[in-house]
């Protein structure tokens, strides 16, 4: 099968080379597809002079119509291109309102809705442009064939710059089956995203089982029953993140702290006293096995396991990229250690913090940050000293998606499958603040913070040019992962996530 599939992704290849000098909109919209399809990666030359390509020209957009327009600027900012929202200006009158017989543009209005999820802040016409598509779009659907209805609706439910588009494959591969696809080129991708989805399947199944067999080796599961044991879960966090079939390896390593960081929460939530974190934490700060031994056994053991695998990626790190990052990596785990003791302490007095508080030390007990520095370092581009002290400080770029991680988290105040513990929320810092407000406007603060958290991410996406685009893509990712995570159900389940993890690793698509 990996034969034919190259054979043909290069007939892909040429089609794509050929329509470059012929049409840029029809590039475009070749480039959304294979996006769509997830496999754009086997076109990262072809699609970036494509882009660049656009982006020179931008300025002249007098012939192009909603759709081509939301679209380019869309994948232009996707791909790391400021785009100024000055390219939407001929759709809007003299007050700055999108003219009204764009309502009648459906596939307009469902392009622009996807650029306008890429808006940062100071962007009113994409608030503007995104006010008015919910305003109008709702209205049409009833006059809409079904097939296009459904585009709409889960366009409205989930945006493309917010979904994880590996996760979505078979579902626009059906969506594309139903067109019936009339021209040889249609087929012809259908059949490569088919073949390309069951190879990277293939290769997810063979990681997982590299996962499992590390993480029963390492006996954490055994001596700590009271921890969550759920190693298919943190190496999807892993599949999510690093999304490029070429990771694999780094996906394997990334999974490692991410199972860490779970099992040292669930020590400070579940089983540690205040004495006993307090000395945990302390050993955590010194970094010397020898510091351990006034701690329970599984501290011990817990320490053991994280001492040595820091040491090993750090030595796998220095070694592929020539740089050392323990350092970085060992504050990291410091800082994360610090965030969990305070929350200890706060829970343990029955008093809550001020919500400012809370969420600032939240940031950093989300464990974002430890995994974030992971990811830099074994991606291993853009490693120098002006990044890393960067890194070290808790940038804008991650502490975005922990803001959305740890909201997310809160908002319904949602405890893990096997977790006993409960640890607070910020809902409970802002209810107490706010004595007249009810659960649901807390609710409705939250979900607005959130949506702003997400602009903030956009622009330090768009502005943060020292880290490399390939980071930067694993930040979105880890952000874009957070709703699945901890979408629960009445019951602490999570549905969403094992139906994708059914989906995702154990059915293949026939060919």
């Amino acid at each position: 099968m990996k034969v034919l599939h190259q054979k043909k992704l290069k007939k892909i290849g040429r089609v794509l080379c050929n329509t470059i000098t012929r049409s840029p909109v029809e590039c475009l919209i070749m480039i959304d597809i294979l996006q769509h399809l997830s496999i754009d990666h086997h076109f990262q030359d072809e699609i970036k002079f494509v882009l660049s390509t656009v982006y020179e020209s931008l300025e002249d957009v007098g012939d192009y119509n909603l759709s081509e327009v939301a679209l380019g600027f869309r994948l232009l900012r996707q791909e790391g291109y400021h785009v100024t929202t000055d390219v939407f200006n001929k759709f809007v009158d003299e007050d700055g309102k999108f003219a009204e017989n764009l309502r009648d543009d459906i596939t307009g209005m469902i392009s622009l809705y996807q650029a306008s999820e890429f808006a940062i802040e100071g962007d009113d016409i994409l608030d503007h442009a995104n006010a008015f598509v919910c305003k109008n779009i709702r209205d049409a659907i009833p006059q809409l064939v079904q097939d296009q209805a459904n585009v709409v609706n889960n366009t409205m439910k989930q945006p493309y710059h917010k979904t994880l588009t590996r996760f979505k494959v078979k579902s626009y591969i059906s969506s594309c089956e139903n067109e019936q696809a009339t021209t040889y080129y249609d087929v012809l991708l259908q059949e490569v995203a088919k073949m390309d989805f069951n190879i990277v399947q293939t290769l997810h199944k063979r990681e997982l089982c590299e996962v499992s067999s590390w993480w029963r080796d390492l006996g954490l599961a055994k001596n700590m029953e009271f921890a969550r044991d759920q190693p298919v879960k943190w190496y999807m966090w892993s599949m999510a993140t690093l999304a490029d079939p070429v990771f694999s390896e780094e996906r394997i390593d990334l999974t490692k702290p991410i199972a860490l960081v779970y099992i040292m929460d669930d020590i400070f939530d579940v089983y540690g006293t205040l004495d006993e974190l307090v000395l945990f934490t302390e050993a955590i700060k010194k970094w010397e096995l020898e510091a351990i031994e006034q701690v329970p056994y599984c501290m011990k053991i817990f320490f053991k396991a994280l001492h040595d695998i820091t040491d090993e990626i750090s030595s796998k790190i220095l070694k592929k990229h020539g740089w050392n990052p323990i350092n970085s990596l060992v504050k990291a785990w410091r800082g994360l250690c610090d965030a969990f003791l305070v929350e200890a302490k706060w829970f343990a007095s029955g008093q809550l913090p001020s919500s400012e508080e809370y969420l600032k030390n939240g940031l950093i007990s989300s464990g974002v940050h430890v995994i974030c520095v992971h990811i830099f370092f074994l991606l291993g581009q853009g490693i120098n000293k002006k990044n890393v002290d960067l890194l070290d400080n808790f940038p804008g770029l991650i502490s975005c998606p922990a803001m959305i991680l740890r909201l997310w988290d809160d908002l319904g105040s949602a405890k893990d499958e096997n977790q006993q513990g409960y640890d607070g929320s910020y809902i409970d810092c802002y209810m107490k603040e706010h004595k007249s407000s009810t659960i649901e406007s807390a609710q409705e603060h939250v979900v607005n913070m959130i949506s702003n958290t997400w602009k903030t991410l956009n622009k330090e996406y768009l502005l943060q040019n020292s880290f490399p685009l390939s980071f930067k893509k694993a930040i979105l990712n880890a952000a874009r992962m957070v709703c699945m995570m901890y979408s629960y159900d009445a019951n602490q389940r999570l549905p969403i996530l094992e139906k994708q993890i059914k989906s995702m690793l154990y059915e293949s698509i026939p060919l």
